[in-house]
């Protein structure tokens, strides 16, 4: 299937970058082989050059992991062009897990002595990644705020060894949305490497390759698998020569592979994508405008509404204002432990993108090892709840949080 066709995004959903195969089986089989055979020698040599197409070991990939890959694909490039005019080509490479993905990423793209230049209220196992182990690479980051271009151009202008640019649209928790138009041709303008973070958001919802970014990484954990089944993550390119190279020699070294089952639930699950964000979107849309509204809650953040800083920002460039929220209870530390014991519906866990509603109370989870002080400067406060608005019906979730708060 080719993109020239133009299907609709729900049709590249369901039959993307599927094959027909040998035996006729409906669905792509998971292919449990841990390595492949060859009918002559001149076959081998032909695969390993890669002048003939053909698998040569699982940790290389196999046909349940390039479907997955090639859906991913025409679904972040669905309906742009290249410079040329012609419909861009993307190559995915799935990866066991979004840390994994970014790991190969960063790792084929910066060397010692270089630094990444990227903003506050990263995913936490990024920040903890650029952090606390590049450096000991000698990579080194610089952590700003992107809202202000000026500064980060002074950023640029006066440091030549910045060789990347991260970001993360919308961000977690807070849901800070950076403008990848603008930032994307700084970056570029700079000649550095611009990477996004599009887990959040889904090809759905925003497209960052629009904005001549480099790469885009996803945890396929989250909305592309949908139901919490399977750990994943995928690193797109649009530099195919550097993603058949470099990229797929640092993915292969590290060993960060997934496997054929989490890929077959993976595939599954992208073949309802629009269907489940369309849902998604819309229940959260009426959970944050109930949110907003109560009595108790001193903030929501939700890109979807006005109030929200980047508000118009998030519209220019996402199609609907997503599934995540954050909210702050006037009550505190103890009103957020409260609130997270008193509920019945929604489910306490500390994850995103499924099916049904989960939330959680970063304070006293994710954050705890975190200080007061640091953790409030990141917006995360005493009595702040994040939530990932599931499928179930509208009218139960917002029940649940009247009776839990």
């Amino acid at each position: 299937m080719s993109n020239e066709k133009q299907q609709g995004f729900d049709t590249v959903c369901i039959r993307g970058g599927h094959q027909s195969e040998s035996n006729r089986a409906h669905l792509t089989p998971v292919y449990a082989s841990s390595t492949y055979t060859f009918d002559t020698a001149e076959q081998s040599i032909a695969v390993f050059k890669g002048d003939e197409k053909g698998y040569i070991y699982g940790r290389w990939g196999n046909p349940t992991i390039t479907e997955a890959e090639e859906k991913i694909a025409m679904l972040e490039a669905y309906g742009i062009k290249n410079s040329h005019g012609a419909p861009l080509q993307l190559k995915a490479i799935l990866h066991a897990s979004g840390m994994a993905a970014v790991t190969t990423m960063l790792l084929a793209n910066v060397r010692a002595g270089q630094k990444i230049i990227t903003h506050r209220s990263l995913y936490g196992g990024t920040h903890e990644l650029v952090e606390k182990i590049l450096p000991g690479l000698g990579i080194e980051a610089i952590i700003m705020d992107f809202h202000d271009p000026n500064r980060v151009e002074d950023a640029l202008r006066a440091d030549s060894s910045i060789a990347l640019m991260y970001l993360e649209t919308p961000a977690n928790p807070t849901l800070q949305c950076v403008d990848l138009d603008a930032l994307s041709a700084l970056g570029k303008s700079y000649g550095l490497t611009v990477c996004v973070d599009n887990t959040f958001a889904t090809p759905y919802l925003q497209q960052p390759f629009r904005y001549d970014v480099d790469y885009v990484m996803h945890s396929t954990t989250k909305f592309l698998n949908g139901h919490g089944t399977a750990i994943g993550g995928v690193v797109l390119g649009k530099d195919i020569e550097k993603m058949n190279g470099p990229v797929t020699k640092m993915h292969r070294l590290l060993g960060g592979n997934s496997n054929a089952f989490d890929a077959f639930l993976l595939t599954n699950g992208l073949r309802t994508l629009g269907l489940r964000m369309d849902r998604h979107c819309s229940n959260a849309q009426r959970v944050a405008e109930f949110l907003a509204r109560h009595n108790e809650v001193a903030v929501v953040n939700y890109a979807g509404l006005p109030t929200h800083p980047d508000h118009d920002l998030a519209m220019r460039q996402m199609k609907n204002g997503g599934a995540l929220m954050s909210f702050e209870l006037k009550g505190g530390f103890d009103a957020g432990v409260g609130f997270i014991n008193k509920m019945k519906l929604c489910t306490n866990a500390v994850s995103l993108g499924t099916c049904d509603t989960l939330v959680s109370h970063p304070a006293s989870t994710t954050h705890m090892g975190v200080s007061r002080e640091q953790r409030i400067a990141s917006g995360i406060t005493d009595g702040l709840i994040r939530m990932s608005v599931g499928l179930e019906n509208v009218e139960d979730i917002i029940a649940d949080l009247e009776q839990a708060i």
